[in-house]
């Protein structure tokens, strides 16, 4: 039968001593193990990004998905050979607004998405195309995103109540404005009125006149400017057909 032999003394105590510091050791390095950030396997989070809100997207679409950037040449209207003194031609916005008492008919670039002008000449119907013009018709197209048609409509609106007249080169210009029932989603006719002067400058004891015209056609607002020659007065009648064919116009290019 055999008998474990005992170690001596001084060996065991020297084995302990080798012993409880490694112990020592392990239990430190555990520690630290599970304390420490874990930064070498897991990267540290992002510092937090601000994204818009989700309701932006959806209620206010980018221009390309809720009016056009562009105005074709075939929005604008096209007078009848009739009327056709000579063929319209592209023209500066600034150029083809109207103005009265200020800028009542500029946009301020509210919600614009495009803009662009053409200028028609017309004549009489019942005269040869060599007579002398009757008048030029400006017309000026916007489109807007969102509700920008209709609250340009409502501050135009306001700008003309609060111009009943004005001065034009030393003379009086009365404004009247009055709805255009039947023309688009909503229109609007005002018609400038001063006293006549010939070529020469000298009053003729007769009134002058002018038309302007301004439609929505959805998220579009065309305006037409009537201008009499060389300061004559335009034509009531070509105006009111001008707008209406103008409107159908836009109508048909928005569909």
């Amino acid at each position: 039968m055999s008998h474990d032999t005992p170690l001596p003394a001084t060996r065991a105590r020297r084995l302990l001593a080798l012993t409880l510091p490694l112990l020592g050791a392990v239990a430190l390095t555990t520690a630290c193990t599970a304390d420490a950030d874990p930064t070498d396997s897991t990267p540290s989070p992002a510092p937090p990004v601000t994204m818009p809100a989700a309701t932006d997207t959806v209620d206010q679409p980018p221009p390309s998905a809720s009016a056009p950037a562009t105005i074709p040449t075939s929005a604008f209207v096209e007078l009848p050979r009739e009327l056709l003194k000579s063929p319209r031609r592209a023209t500066p916005v600034a150029d083809a607004l109207p103005t009265l008492c200020g800028n009542e008919f500029g946009t301020g670039g509210r919600q614009v998405t495009a803009s662009a002008a053409m200028t028609v000449t017309y004549k009489k119907p019942d005269e040869p195309a060599s007579n002398v013009p009757q008048g030029m018709i400006h017309q000026t197209i916007f489109t807007f995103e969102g509700d920008g048609a209709s609250a340009y409509m409502r501050r135009l609106r306001g700008a003309v109540q609060a111009c009943p007249s004005y001065d034009q080169g030393g003379n009086p210009v009365t404004v009247e404005s009055r709805a255009l029932p039947g023309v688009g989603d909503e229109a609007l006719v005002l018609t400038r009125t001063w006293d006549e002067e010939s070529l020469n400058g000298d009053p003729t004891g007769r009134d002058a006149s002018s038309q302007i015209t301004v439609a929505r056609v959805a998220g579009a607002v065309t305006v037409f400017n009537d201008q009499g020659w060389e300061g004559s007065s335009g034509n009531p009648a070509v105006m009111d057909r001008v707008t209406r064919d103008g409107v159908r116009a836009i109508d048909a290019w928005q569909r």
